[in-house]
Formats: structure tokens, sequence, C-alpha cells
């Protein structure tokens, strides 16, 4: 099974000592048939007092609490896991869920109501329309092929922009400017999905792409070859499909299944799914800038 490292290093740099409030971390990912934690390691300058709690999604989350004013706030985590990737091809959906439209079982639409339940207001019905847009005309259309072609129809007629300012475009938003970031495709799908009654999740993790891992004989992050949101904080969605489960779909490089997707937490909205996130006790016009540098490779052995 494949093992891979992923080193993920945020550094903010200020003009002045800056004081430093609580900081929330999501970079250790659980253990499951899927992938297995081999080694975790946290590294934050100035050091703070550290405390772990799960989220109500049972993502693990870190709490940092600063003491020390610094002009450099810094965190490094480096984890080692080990990969299992479901081969969802192999497997059917439920013959009740292969068309749709269809109603998921009394006993799991309980659990799966919150994940069906729209983020974001659309009071002109824009993403609605646009998700009927792959629906079969005047019959059933196949779910796995819907998904599959909404996926595509983001990576191709969509274009990608990293930008590094906080929170995520509404689908709206991203449908009329027909551009945004790995999160902002998320979202779009997530809703488009959820507008034609199918359960979905916001995913945060990393993506890992042979093109960038020089140590596996990959090119470098200049090659051109790299993967779209390869090398940074990665964002996709999972859609609940019954007899496949939880199912991985990434519009932002048009793919569906888990291979090269790392899990590290899910929620049922974005911004509950967040990295890093914190507060600061000071001006902000002192800071400087902020570095982030992510890297994922491939141990052989």
């Amino acid at each position: 099974m494949p093992r891979l490292r992923i080193n993920h290093r945020t550094t903010y740099t200020y003009s002045q000592p800056m004081a430093f409030g609580e900081h929330r971390l999501m970079v250790r990912p659980r253990d499951s048939h899927d992938l297995r934690l081999v080694s975790a390691e946290l590294r934050i300058v100035p050091t703070p007092t550290l405390r772990w709690i799960h989220d109500p999604f049972g993502n693990s989350v870190t709490i940092a609490e600063f003491s020390e004013m610094s002009t450099e706030l810094s965190f490094e985590s480096e984890i080692v896991i080990e990969r299992y990737p479901d081969d969802t091809t192999s497997l059917e959906i439920e013959a009740y869920a292969q068309s749709l439209p269809f109603n998921y079982l009394d006993t799991e639409l309980p659990d799966l109501a919150p994940a069906i339940a729209r983020h974001d207001s659309d009071p002109f019905g824009t993403v609605d329309l646009w998700a009927l847009g792959f629906m079969a005309p005047g019959g059933p259309t196949d779910t796995l092929s819907l998904l599959i072609r909404m996926t595509e129809s983001i990576k191709n007629d969509f274009t990608y922009l990293a930008r590094e300012a906080v929170g995520v475009q509404t689908a709206v938003e991203t449908l009329n400017l027909r551009s945004g970031t790995c999160r902002d495709y998320a979202l779009l799908m997530m809703e488009a999905v959820r507008s034609l009654g199918i359960a979905a999740h916001f995913v945060t993790g990393y993506l890992y792409d042979p093109a960038l891992d020089t140590g596996n004989g990959g090119g470098s992050m200049d090659s051109g070859a790299a993967t779209l949101g390869a090398g940074a904080t990665h964002a996709w969605c999972e859609v609940y499909l019954p007899g496949l489960g939880w199912v991985s779909f990434d519009p932002t490089n048009g793919r569906y299944g888990s291979e090269d997707l790392i899990r590290i937490g899910i929620a049922r909205a974005p911004e509950q799914a967040q990295p890093l996130s914190g507060l600061l006790n000071g001006d902000p016009s002192t800071a400087l800038g902020m570095d982030v540098q992510v890297s994922v490779t491939r141990e052989d052995g």
C-alpha cells in the first residue's frame, strides 16, 4: 500500500511583536479502512499550550493557546500515512438509487438530512436550473453518470483561480463568475447535488500529484504538469450513494474516487472544515505576509 509523507507549513510575519489568540488546526486524519495514520508531528513557534478535541463531525481538532508575543507565528504539521484506496468502480449502487430521482431509505434519511439541506439561499433557482441541466429529458437519469458529468463540467467549463483570501464563494457566485478555487467548486457541486435530493458534504485535505513528487522521480511545481490544487491544501466533496457509501468527487480536476485524495476533515459546510483559523490580538496592519508550503511525497518500502 502507498505510504505518503505530508508536510504542511504556514508562517505569518509581522513588523512588531504581536499577541496571538486561540488558534484551531485540522491537520490530523482519522484512521479508517482506507487510511492508516503512521505518525504525526506538530511544530509551532512560539510554543503554545495544546489540547485536542473531536468536533461534531468526529474530526480531530488541535487547539493552540499562546502566552508569548512574537514577530513570527509558524505552524508545521508532518504526518505519514498509508493509503488503501477504495475501488468504487468494482461496486454497484443499490438498485433503487441507480437512477434519479430516488429517495434514501427511512433508516438512513434522518442521519443524511443535514447533508441534503442547502447551505446558501438560491432565490432565483440558479443552482437548481444548472443541476437540472444534467438530467435526461423525459426519463430517468443514471445517478453515477450525472455526478461524473457534473464533476467534469466544472473542470472543463470553469476557470480555476487560486485565492488566498478567507472565505468561500456562494454556489450562485461561482456559477455567475464561472471561476473559483477548489473550495468554491466543492461547494457548488454540493449545492447542485443537494438540489436533486442527494446528500453531500465538504472535505478538506491534500492531493498527491506524482508530477510534484521530486523524491519519486516527478517534476517540479513549475513543470506545468501539476494537478490543480496540488502543492496546497485541497478541497472536494463526498456524495452518499447507497451501496457505495461516501464517494469522493473532485470537481477541480474532474475526477471521482479516492485515489490521490488524502482526507483530513469532513463537514456539512466549508467554514466548519478550515485547516487553520485563529485570532490576532493587535494591529492587523503590522502583518508583513503569509507563506504556505505543502508537500506530499511517496515513500517506498
